[in-house]
């Protein structure tokens, strides 16, 4: 269980590091491309995804983490 704790916790680093820069790329292209109808503040919303899944490997890891004790 050890081992799962550590593999969900480093996923989760992951996801937060690809949220960052998933979340820039979008939000400076919504920012700077001519003919854009959508405000730059839309492209925060591609954060939710990678939010939800940084709290289930989280609690995944959490829990591995506990029963391993």
């Amino acid at each position: 269980m050890k081992k799962l704790s550590t593999i969900f916790a480093a996923l989760a680093i992951l996801l937060t590091n690809i949220m960052c820069v998933v979340v820039t790329y979008n939000c400076t292209v919504l920012r700077y491309a001519p003919g854009n109808s959508a405000p730059w503040d839309v492209g925060l919303l591609f954060a939710i995804p990678f939010v939800i899944g940084i709290i289930v490997c989280s609690i995944v890891s959490h829990i591995a983490k506990k029963k391993g004790k």
